[in-house]
């Protein structure tokens, strides 16, 4: 009896088919969401976000860095804000490339070196002597403000005198110059050197370098003095002792 339970059982389902009972799947209380959409837009704004960080970087590594350097390389040391001039290269003394009015891309600048040494020398010079004048005259000659003086020698004629004198110099000057251009010479140089300043390299250099240094600040200090006494019409050292404001306005 027990034997044929299963034999029947098995008969029956092999006479049974599948057409006329067909299974039906259980209906899930809470079918699974679709997660391709989400899948899908998580992935596309992660590719999109790391796009966006990655690009600025390789912008910064290929383009920044090239155009710092070049930057740097072409500004001038001593006004940063503007482009190096193409012929100053650092070579004479006391150049850092300050030529804002661009004029070493029109005059030969061992022409301007020759300038720039000589009206410091001469300013160097009546510094000095706008100075000592103020404390030492010299016999039969009134003490005057430096400005008056100009007018008081052209009328004794004493300046024809001195124009004669400079202008003797001038030809020695316009025969050095011409040695320069020709490679001959360097700007500003006499071989005038009596208490051997310049008797090694190193020390040639230091004071090429001083005197540049002391002719550009004598040039605009004497520019200063001669407008100080026209304003305020007092000396220098009268200016020092007894300060006098500037007229404006009162």
């Amino acid at each position: 009896g027990r034997m044929g339970l299963p034999f029947k059982s098995d008969s029956a389902r092999l006479h049974t088919s599948p057409s006329s009972h067909p299974r039906t799947p259980a209906a899930h209380p809470h079918p699974p969401p679709d997660l391709r959409p989400i899948i899908m837009h998580t992935a596309f704004v992660s590719s999109f976000a790391g796009a966006s960080l990655r690009a600025p970087v390789a912008a910064a590594s290929t383009v920044a860095r090239p155009t710092s350097t070049i930057t740097m390389a072409d500004k001038s040391a001593s006004m940063p804000f503007m482009e190096k001039p193409k012929n100053l290269d650092g070579s004479m003394a006391g150049d850092v490339g300050f030529d804002p009015l661009g004029f070493t891309n029109v005059f030969d600048v061992r022409f301007l070196r020759e300038a720039e040494i000589k009206h410091g020398r001469i300013c160097m010079l009546a510094a000095l002597g706008f100075v000592v004048q103020e404390v030492f005259q010299f016999p039969g000659v009134p003490k005057m403000l430096a400005t008056d003086a100009h007018a008081a020698m052209v009328k004794t004629g004493t300046m024809g005198q001195l124009l004669l004198w400079f202008s003797f110099f001038e030809i020695f000057a316009a025969a050095g110059l011409v040695e320069t251009f020709r490679g001959d010479r360097e700007p500003g140089y006499f071989g005038f050197d009596p208490l051997g300043f310049g008797k090694s390299s190193a020390s040639l250099e230091k004071f090429k370098l001083n005197e540049i240094k002391n002719g550009r600040l004598a040039m605009i200090g004497v520019g200063g003095m001669v407008h100080q006494m026209w304003i305020t019409k007092q000396g220098v050292l009268e200016q020092l002792t007894h300060f006098k404001a500037l007229p404006f306005g009162q």
